[in-house]
């Protein structure tokens, strides 16, 4: 624990599922707006609060910032030059002094340059000072996956690249509630955190949110639809995909248990586990490559952890072993039918 202590800050903020907000005063959102409703809560809320990244000023590509800048003033949401590795160097010193930096990156696809710093400096800041000194309020907003015309270059999920980085947390919400509740305690949380948003959902996705100041728990896995027969598991824009073959495989009597995980690391696993035990089969998916992705990962875990309890081989329904493609993304992304194709090769092994 004390190791854990010097890599990650453990804080004791109130979190709820957003099930627990019994707030009436909402109103209907799309994910983009929810996050721009956090972002301003958080900088109306907090002086030390800045928001920078190319673009930002102006609104941002997809709009997230938008009407901050006139309201902040451009000493705390501005511009920076393009350089992603400039972006997560400025904010690691501006989090180590004190402020709170909310730096984003414009598509996840072009946060490698600044991955040295985010993995060899952010994550190790506590650890390497024997927790002295931290850049633990930064947080690193980028968009993430397919949108239906990026290609390679503006539709990949690199999540996995930093769930391998100890010192770090990864969170992938799934809908406007969620975004904004887990971006707020991403932000407040003592340890620097890559938030990524799903571009694809920006618009498509509507939902009543809470007007009210509020916090989702951060590794805390949430079963969104329970059932008895196996287990699905997936985050972001999948678990709309694992809801559509949930409702084909009802008709076949089959009842499908759907967990979000939500923080991609540190992950809860006692959720995962609870849950392969009631069912006995599992299926994990996500849009990035098979070979070391997440799916990789929560598969081992599961096997580990409940092998007496399996009937039947865990499976994973994932993107390509290839680089994101353009005219055959409907080929490469999971979809409702190859998981339901796995559901019933599953029930009936």
């Amino acid at each position: 624990m004390q190791l854990l202590r010097r890599v990650y800050q453990f804080g004791s903020t109130k979190h709820r599922f957003a099930s627990d907000i019994t707030s009436t005063n909402r109103q209907k959102m799309n994910l983009f707006q929810a996050i721009n409703n956090a972002l301003d809560i958080e900088l109306g809320a907090n002086p030390k609060a800045l928001l920078f990244g190319e673009d930002v000023k102006f609104g941002g590509v997809f709009r997230c910032s938008q009407g901050l800048n006139e309201k902040y003033g451009t000493d705390r949401v501005f511009n920076t030059p393009l350089c992603e590795q400039g972006i997560g160097a400025f904010g690691i010193g501006l989090a180590s002094v004190g402020y709170t930096a909310i730096a984003e990156i414009q598509f996840s696809d072009y946060i490698f340059p600044a991955f040295d710093q985010i993995v060899n400096e952010a994550a190790k800041f506590r650890y390497r000072s024997g927790n002295q000194f931290n850049c633990g309020s930064l947080t690193i907003r980028s968009t993430w996956g397919a949108v239906g015309h990026g290609a390679l270059y503006h539709s990949q999920s690199p999540e996995a690249y930093f769930a391998h980085t100890p010192g770090l947390k990864v969170v992938v919400p799934r809908d406007p509630i969620q975004a904004k509740g887990l971006l707020l305690a991403s932000i407040r949380d003592k340890n620097p955190v890559i938030f990524f948003e799903p571009k694809a959902l920006y618009r498509n996705a509507e939902d009543e949110v809470p007007l009210d100041d509020y916090e989702l728990e951060l590794s805390k896995a949430e079963v969104v639809q329970s059932g008895k027969h196996i287990t699905l598991i997936g985050y972001g824009t999948s678990i709309r995909v694992l809801k559509e073959a949930a409702k084909l495989a009802e008709k076949d009597g089959v009842s499908c248990e759907i967990i979000d995980l939500q923080t991609i690391y540190p992950y809860d696993g006692q959720t995962l586990v609870d849950s392969v035990k009631k069912t006995g089969r599992c299926i994990i998916t996500h849009e990035a490559p098979y070979t070391c992705g997440m799916g990789a990962e929560l598969s081992a875990f599961i096997q580990e952890k409940c092998f007496l309890h399996l009937e039947a081989p865990i499976l994973r329904i994932t993107g390509y072993d290839t680089p994101f493609p353009l005219v055959h993304e409907p080929i490469y992304l999971p979809d409702k039918l190859k998981i339901y194709e796995a559901i019933k090769k599953s029930v009936n092994y």
